[in-house]
C-alpha cells in the first residue's frame, strides 16, 4: 500500500511511472571531445539503471514522499553555456568543475531524462551524505566526493554492478578485501554503509597520494589506477585528465564529466524545476556487539522489529545471520529496542524459527549410535547391524532422534529405551560444565579494569573492548543502565 501511495505521490509531481524502457533507453550518449571530434561514450551504468528497484528500498517505502510544498513545474529549463560555466565555477569545491560539451550532455541527461531518479536521490541522500562526509572528512578529502556514489550506485547500498561490484560505492572484491573489508559466504561489509565509506576515503586518500590530481584519481577509482598510468605513460608523463581522456576506456571517458554534472545537478536541481522526494528521517539508531549466532527471524519475533528494516539497519549480513560465533559482530537496531534486545537476550537466542537450522558443531549426538539421513531429518538407528534397522532405513519405521535445530527431538514410532537417551544428556551436561569450566578460567585470567569516562554508555563501552552489554552487567554486577563517571568498570 505503501508503495502504491508513494508513486502517486509521484504522478503528483507530474511524472509518468517510468518504464524500463525510459530509464534504461541507451547505454552511450554522442559527444564532442576535445579534437573537436564527435563520438559515442558509454554512460556509468547507474545512469542506465531503473528507478523502480530504487523505489522498492526499505528507506524509499517508508521514509520518502513527495514534497506538497514544491510546486514547480515539471519543465526543464534551457540556458546558455555560460550559465553552466558560472555556476560550476561558484561551487565551493576544491576539485576542478571545468565546463565542456561532454560535462553539457551529462547535465542535460541528468536535469531531463533523469529527473524522477535525482528527485529520488535528492531526498535519499538524507540517509547516507553525513557519513560520507564524516569519512572524507577523517581522511581530510574534499567533501565533494560525497556525490561519487551519486554516480557509482544511485545510492543504493544493495547495488551489483555487471561486474560484480558491491554497495554505495561499488567496491570490487579484490579492492574491499585490501581496504580491510570482510566478505564471505555471511557477511559482505561492502554493503555495510559506514565500513565501506571509510574504505572508499582511504582508497580515495592512497589514489591522491599516487596521482597527486583529483580528476585522475576520480577516474582511477572507475578503471584502477594501472589503466590510468598506462595512459599516463603514452603521453610521456602527461598527468591532465583531458589531454589523456582519448585514451581511457570509453566508460571512464565518461565517468569524470558525470562526477561534475552530479556536483552541478545536487547543487542546481532547483533551477531545473526538480523536486526533491521528502524524507522522514529513520529513529536514531545504535550498535550492540554479539558473539553469538543469531538470525533475524528469531530477533524480530522477539522484540517486535520488522526483519526488511532489520536487513536495511544491517545490509553486510548475506543470508540474515549475524555470525558472532566466528568474531564480534555488530547488530545496528533503533536506538529505543537496543535495551529491549538486552533484556531478552536469551530469549532471542532460544527461539527457534522453522526455516532456521543453525550450523551443528558436530555431524550427530556423540552417544554411540549410528545416524542416517533419511526423508531430510538425521536419525540414529539403534542396531545398525540388524537386518530389521536396514529395512527400517527404507520404509521409515525407526526409532530416531531428530535433528532441530541446537536440539535433539526423541521422535519415538516404536519404543526404545531411554537408557542411551540418559547417556547422551548425561555427557552433554559434563561437557557443557567443564566448558563452562574452562571459560571461566579463561575469564578470570584475562580480567581488566577500565575508568568510565563522562557520557559513556554500557553500549560504548562494551562496543569499544569487543564485548556485549549482557557481559558486561554480570561480571559488574550492574542492573539496567545506570553507570558513574569515574567509577572502575570490568570489561574482561
Amino acid at each position: 500500500m505503501k508503495k502504491i501511495s508513494l508513486w502517486i505521490a509521484l504522478l503528483m509531481m507530474g511524472c509518468a511511472t517510468p518504464t524500463l524502457a525510459q530509464i534504461n533507453e541507451e547505454e552511450t550518449v554522442e559527444v564532442t571531445n576535445y579534437q573537436g571530434k564527435k563520438e559515442n561514450i558509454e554512460l556509468p551504468a547507474s545512469m542506465t539503471q531503473e528507478l523502480d528497484s530504487l523505489m522498492n528500498l526499505y528507506n524509499a517505502k517508508m521514509h520518502l514522499k513527495a514534497d506538497s510544498d514544491c510546486n514547480l513545474p515539471d519543465v526543464n529549463p534551457v540556458y546558455d553555456q555560460e550559465v553552466y560555466k558560472e555556476r560550476l565555477a561558484h561551487l565551493p569545491t576544491i576539485i576542478e568543475m571545468p565546463y565542456n560539451d561532454i560535462v553539457q550532455k551529462f547535465i542535460d541527461r541528468y536535469s531531463s531524462d533523469l529527473r524522477r531518479k535525482v528527485a529520488y536521490m535528492l531526498g535519499a541522500q538524507n540517509f547516507y551524505m553525513s557519513t560520507f562526509e564524516e569519512a572524507l572528512e577523517a581522511y581530510d578529502l574534499p567533501l565533494e566526493l560525497k556525490y561519487l556514489p551519486v554516480i557509482e550506485s544511485d545510492l543504493n547500498p544493495k547495488a551489483v554492478s555487471r561486474a560484480k561490484a558491491v554497495g554505495l560505492w561499488q567496491f570490487m572484491l579484490p579492492t574491499a578485501k585490501r581496504y580491510g573489508l570482510t566478505i564471505n559466504s555471511l557477511v559482505d561489509e561492502r554493503r555495510d554503509i559506514i565500513k565501506a565509506s571509510y574504505a572508499a576515503a582511504h582508497y580515495l586518500s592512497d589514489l591522491y597520494k599516487i596521482f597527486g590530481d583529483w580528476n585522475l584519481v576520480i577516474a582511477a577509482y572507475n578503471c584502477g589506477p594501472e589503466k590510468i598510468n598506462k595512459s599516463i605513460h603514452r603521453l610521456k608523463g602527461e598527468k591532465d585528465y583531458w589531454k589523456i581522456y582519448s585514451l581511457l576506456p570509453k566508460e571512464t571517458r565518461g565517468y569524470v564529466p558525470a562526477f561534475i554534472a552530479a556536483n552541478y545537478i545536487m547543487n542546481y536541481y532547483c533551477e531545473h524545476n526538480i523536486c526533491p522526494l521528502s524524507a522522514d528521517l529513520p529513529a536514531k539508531t545504535d550498535t550492540i556487539m554479539l558473539d553469538r549466532d543469531v538470525h533475524f527471524e528469531q530477533i524480530a519475533h522477539v522484540i517486535g522489529i520488522d526483519i526488511e528494516q532489520l536487513e536495511d539497519l544491517n545490509p553486510q549480513y548475506r543470508r540474515n545471520i549475524v555470525n558472532g560465533s566466528s568474531k564480534l559482530s555488530a547488530l545496528r537496531l533503533p536506538a529505543d529496542l537496543v535495551n529491549v534486545f538486552i533484556d531478552n537476550e536469551e530469549a532471542v537466542y532460544a527461539f527457534n524459527p522453522k526455516n532456521y537450522v543453525p550450523k551443528r558443531k558436530e555431524a550427530g549426538p556423540t552417544d554411540g549410535g549410528t545416524y542416517v539421513v533419511h526423508n531430510n531429518q538425521v536419525v540414529r538407528i539403534e542396531n545398525p547391524n540388524s537386518h530389521a534397522a536396514s529395512a527400517s532405513a527404507t520404509d521409515g519405521n525407526l526409532v530416531t532422534t531428530v535433528m532441530d535445530g541446537n536440539e535433539y527431538d526423541a521422535t519415538e514410532r516404536k519404543t526404545t529405551t531411554a537408557t542411551s537417551r540418559s547417556s547422551a544428556s548425561h555427557k552433554s551436561r559434563s561437557s557443557s560444565k567443564r566448558s563452562r569450566s574452562s571459560r571461566s578460567k579463561k575469564r578470570t585470567a584475562r580480567s581488566k579494569n577500565v575508568t568510565i569516562k563522562n557520557g559513556d554508555t554500557l553500549s560504548e563501552i562494551a562496543e569499544r573492548h569487543h564485548t556485549t552489554v549482557s557481559k558486561l552487567r554480570k561480571l559488574n554486577g550492574i542492573k539496567g543502565n545506570s553507570i558513574r563517571a569515574g567509577k572502575k568498570i570490568k570489561v574482561k
